[in-house]
């Protein structure tokens, strides 16, 4: 690791004590929650081809790969977690770095907790059906967030079981649906009017949801600064990962389209279960909702663990955050998870999140699209910086993932201006609260930045 980055956060954050198996469960987890599970029924309505629905998710973890790849270099190069409030802060300016985690940190994790919670709430019901519903979903982000305060080594062990469990359980579903369920009259072997529908718009507009499934391959750069040897293991864990989920989300969309009438899933939401009634009967419903609920505790653990370390690094180095970067004697960054389980559970109680979510869709894709842009950047600016991995198939793969990116934030500005206009204030309203410290902090103790990191001593 070069000076520079060691003195930017002054200390690894939290110790080195995360394992490459935990840094990887991280990203299964925060990755795989209900997309993959709702998303098959709006795309069969206009791509009714079992190869094109099979190449539609392929190309979206191709894709997600790209943006791996670039994220593990900078990763490597800057070990701090935080994610890209780091990253952007290294490769541009502490000001871009700001509106990152700022929006990260207030409701970037915060309300696809909330999302999370509510889902599970509703698969819930099908297995206890007289729980109350709000209770189910505050009770499991508080018994998440009660895990996470203990410290790393129970949120590492949690976590780990969690995702396991969760990748056995989809596993013994995928199995089950090739073994015991009843083929349809479908074929995934390309046809000649295959090239048709992956040249089409529907597949290009398919593309962006899909991306949205993929989100979350990146969950291992939040929590970097606490892995072991991170120029070695962050790679590895974020392309693990990336991969295990990729080839889970092409085998389930094969089994639901294996097992259940292409006519009979689209335009539904709940494919995942009606999918499990073709293949276990009437109790198939409750087996998925089962598996899925399993599923959603181990992303609500992962986004619980990963979110908080944002605010955290950003206490580290701004003066009116230090709060924020107080950890137990466990190690917890404590205040942090405070904060995101009581915006969580605010957004849960007025039902907020999905409008705060349609709103930060545009500025998370806008920080991504910068980020991946700053692996070239540096390239070309600061080419003697150490680089303990490098991007595979560089300048390729950054462009790949730039090209897709660029689309989603177009179709998202076309499809959604209200909202992405939005998200541009939210933006820009970091930058105002980043002026705001910037100016307090003068008379006194520095914001810290890549070259100047004072703040602490």
């Amino acid at each position: 690791m070069d000076t520079g980055t060691a003195s930017l956060g002054g200390r690894r954050s939290g110790g080195s004590t995360v394992s490459v198996a935990v840094a990887t469960a991280i990203v299964v987890a925060d990755m795989v929650g209900v997309g993959v599970f709702t998303s098959l029924g709006f795309q069969v309505k206009d791509i009714p081809s079992g190869f094109a629905i099979l190449a539609l998710w392929i190309v979206g973890g191709i894709v997600a790969l790209c943006g791996v790849f670039s994220y593990s270099e900078l990763g490597a190069m800057f070990p701090r977690s935080s994610g890209e409030y780091n990253f952007l802060s290294r490769a541009y300016h502490p000001a871009f770095g700001f509106v990152a985690g700022f929006v990260s940190a207030t409701v970037g994790f915060a309300a696809p907790v909330a999302l999370a919670a509510i889902a599970l709430e509703q698969y819930g019901r099908s297995i206890f059906p007289s729980a109350p519903p709000l209770l189910l979903a505050v009770g499991t982000v508080w018994a998440v967030s009660v895990v996470q305060l203990t410290g790393v080594r129970h949120s590492s062990t949690f976590q780990l079981i969690s995702t396991v469990l969760k990748v056995v359980l989809i596993t013994a579903f995928l199995i089950a649906g090739f073994v015991i369920g009843t083929p349809q009259a479908l074929t995934f072997a390309p046809q000649a009017q295959d090239i048709g529908y992956v040249a089409s718009a529907p597949f290009a507009i398919g593309l962006v949801f899909v991306m949205y499934s993929f989100s979350g391959w990146n969950a291992a750069t939040y929590i970097v600064g606490e892995m072991r040897d991170a120029g070695q293991n962050l790679p590895r864990a974020l392309f693990s990962g990336t991969l295990i989920v990729l080839v889970l989300y092409v085998a389930l969309n094969a089994v639901f389209l294996h097992t259940a009438p292409m006519d009979k899933l689209a335009g539904q939401i709940d494919v995942a279960r009606i999918a499990g009634t073709y293949i276990f009967g009437e109790v198939g419903g409750r087996i998925v909702s089962g598996m899925i609920c399993i599923g959603l505790v181990s992303s609500i653990s992962a986004m619980m663990w990963i979110g908080p370390r944002v605010m955290m690094t950003m206490g580290e180095d701004i003066p009116a955050l230090r709060v924020f970067s107080r950890k137990s004697t466990q190690g917890a960054p404590a205040y942090a998870i405070l904060f995101q389980l009581t915006v969580a559970t605010l957004m849960l109680f007025t039902r907020s999140f999905e409008a705060v979510l349609d709103f930060i869709q545009f500025a998370l894709l806008f920080c991504s699209f910068f980020t991946v842009l700053g692996v070239i950047k540096l390239r070309i600016t600061q080419p003697e910086l150490p680089r303990p991995y490098r991007a595979w198939g560089y300048p390729v793969t950054p462009v790949i993932f730039l090209l897709v990116t660029l689309f989603m934030m177009y179709y998202l500005v076309v499809d959604r201006p209200l909202q992405s206009f939005f998200g541009a204030l939210i933006m820009v309203s970091g930058l105002l609260i980043y002026a705001v410290f910037r100016k307090k902090s003068a008379s006194g103790p520095a914001i810290a930045s890549p070259t100047h990191p004072a703040g602490r001593k």
